[in-house]
């Protein structure tokens, strides 16, 4: 036996020892060769993406996209390309990006693709295949390229008078020349982008019971604060707007005074504090008369005391007489003292001594302060036993603060809001515009924009506006709220007519008072107040006649002469 030869085992053993320790370095060597293959393959592929991602940054944003897909472009899906014997495939994906983060969503948003997202992957095939993904955002440089359409962008956003977002309002974009609605919107957030194509558009925004605004072409005004927008090719258009709640103004057109009176028809003595040789007879004053002598003469009246409270200055004393031939009646003015009632004296009250016997007298250089109270006397007298002068009614009137309505007076309003200037370069105001009060001096005026708001008379009217009531101009009108304006308006010449009822001597309203000249130059009705009132201004000096109708009553027609301002009251008598 050989001691040292080797058993079948021993070989097997051996054998299978070496095969481990050379497949592990068979192992090694070929994980190796897989490594720095893919390492290269990767590398080269990484490169080829990289590439391709540059590629497609450098292209206009309208072109990127794959070719027959959304969004659509020029690249191609797939293609190959050999680099050190490998082939690499390259797939290449574009996908619109809806991204909140800007802020504005559908359907305020027309244009709610924000970007793009492409993703480049690269794969190879052979011995060891694989494959990389590079992924990229791609964003516009403007609205316009993101709404992937020729044209640009126009952004309308809408404010009230205090800069709050105005909570869907309606935004008309029109053709200017054909007044199309071309698009519409009436953003939740009050602000919306439109999507147009390169021209110039009419913007106008509203909102029930808001006021509007718009823009303007140069066809309307030379110079527009807020011209039509023009919407350029991949252009970025913004413009903003401001609306609110609309106001409203009543406004009352008035005498700067108005005018009240102590008349006596005489229809009985309650007005009557002394008389001598005098008689009330049928709404009229007479000379007292016996069988044998017939009537005596001389004779006088004395009225109660006329005392007004708060008033504002004494106007005038009229009369309604008839003294024929051989009689006379004189009138004059009395007043109290601390002796008793004396006449005022000719210092205070020009011919009163000698008496009047023109109707009316003015009374309106009485200060009230030394003259608060009077009384007014006639003397009547005759020198013919069978005649008698007559009085028919006899009035005392005076001013007060309490104005007058002055009907279908023409004011003009105008705001502060500019839109333009003219070809003079002279201001082009937002509202201008004339209004007429009614028959009863009133107008309300609805659907204002919030605004500083001046009021003005035209000097060819004739009329002066004296006062205004909120006092100050411009009166700052505010959104959502309603102010009354007072305007008092005066002239050289006017004419303040009141009717009573000869028997209550209350107020006759609604009264028709026609009043013209001869020739007709002037020829105007209007119709009492419920104070019995009507107040006709301007007029031109002069006689004019005055015809008055009231249901109920009897017609009654008279001469005036006017001549600055002219007060009367008369009485109507009542008919069955």
């Amino acid at each position: 036996m050989f001691k040292n030869s080797f058993t079948l085992v021993d070989v097997l053993v051996g054998i299978s020892l070496m095969l481990i320790v050379f497949l592990g370095i068979f192992g090694a060597y070929q994980l190796g060769i897989k490594t720095i293959a893919q390492s290269r393959n990767k590398i080269n592929a990484t490169a080829i993406a990289n590439q391709q991602i540059e590629v497609i940054r450098n292209l206009p944003y309208d072109s990127v996209g794959v070719s027959g897909s959304f969004p659509d472009g020029i690249l191609e899906s797939s293609t190959s390309i050999f680099q050190n014997n490998v082939e690499y495939t390259i797939e290449t994906r574009v996908d619109f990006i809806i991204d909140s983060a800007d802020g504005i969503a559908p359907p305020e948003d027309e244009c709610p693709n924000d970007y793009k997202k492409v993703e480049v992957k690269v794969s190879w095939q052979g011995r060891f295949p694989s494959e990389i993904k590079i992924v990229s955002n791609i964003a516009p440089k403007n609205l316009a390229q993101e709404c992937a359409i020729g044209g640009g962008i126009l952004s309308v956003a809408v404010f009230d008078a205090y800069g709050v977002m105005v909570l869907s309002p309606l935004i008309e974009v029109r053709d200017p020349l054909t007044e199309e609605v071309l698009k519409d919107a009436q953003p939740l957030s009050g602000e919306h982008y439109f999507s147009l194509a390169a021209d110039t558009y009419k913007v106008i925004v509203s909102k029930p019971d808001y006021s509007t605004e718009r823009t303007y072409g140069v066809d309307e005004i030379a110079t527009p604060e807020k011209p039509h927008p023009i919407v350029l090719e991949d252009g970025f258009i913004e413009t903003s707007f401001s609306i609110d709640k609309v106001s409203s103004f009543s406004v009352n057109t008035l005498s700067p005074w108005g005018q009240d009176s102590w008349v006596d028809p005489f229809n009985d003595e309650s007005k009557i504090s002394e008389l001598n040789n005098i008689v009330v007879i049928g709404g009229a004053v007479k000379l007292a008369s016996t069988t044998e002598e017939g009537y005596l003469s001389p004779g006088y009246l004395i009225s109660t005391s006329i005392a007004p409270i708060g008033f504002l200055s004494w106007d005038k004393f009229s009369f309604s007489d008839s003294d024929p031939s051989l009689t006379n009646l004189k009138y004059q003015i009395c007043s109290t003292t601390d002796t008793g009632w004396l006449l005022i004296p000719d210092s205070d009250l020009l011919g009163n001594s000698e008496g009047f016997d023109s109707s009316p007298v003015d009374l309106s250089g009485l200060a009230i302060s030394k003259y608060p109270e009077i009384k007014i006397k006639a003397i009547a007298s005759s020198s013919d036993s069978a005649l008698t002068p007559v009085l028919g009614d006899w009035q005392v009137s005076w001013l007060t603060s309490e104005a007058t309505p002055i009907p279908n007076k023409t004011f003009n309003l105008q705001g502060a809001k500019i839109i333009g200037t003219d070809e003079d370069e002279e201001p082009v105001y937002k509202y201008y515009q004339d209004h007429t009060s009614d028959s009863g001096g009133q107008i309300n005026l609805s659907n204002l924009e919030w605004d500083a708001y001046n009021f003005s008379i035209a000097p060819a009217s004739g009329l002066d506006l004296v006062d205004i009531s909120p006092s100050l101009q411009p009166i700052d009108l505010s959104p959502d709220s309603f102010l009354e304006v007072d305007l008092y308006l005066d002239a050289e010449n006017s004419f303040l007519l009141t009717l009573k009822d000869q028997t209550t001597l209350g107020p006759v309203f609604a009264a028709s008072a026609r009043l013209y000249s001869v020739p007709l130059v002037y020829d105007t009705t209007q119709y009492t107040d419920i104070k019995g009132q009507t107040y006709f201004i301007p007029l031109a000096p002069g006689n004019y006649n005055l015809a008055i109708q009231a249901a109920g009553y009897a017609d009654f027609a008279t001469n005036i002469n006017i001549s600055g301002d002219v007060t009367r009251t008369i009485s109507l008598e009542q008919i069955e």
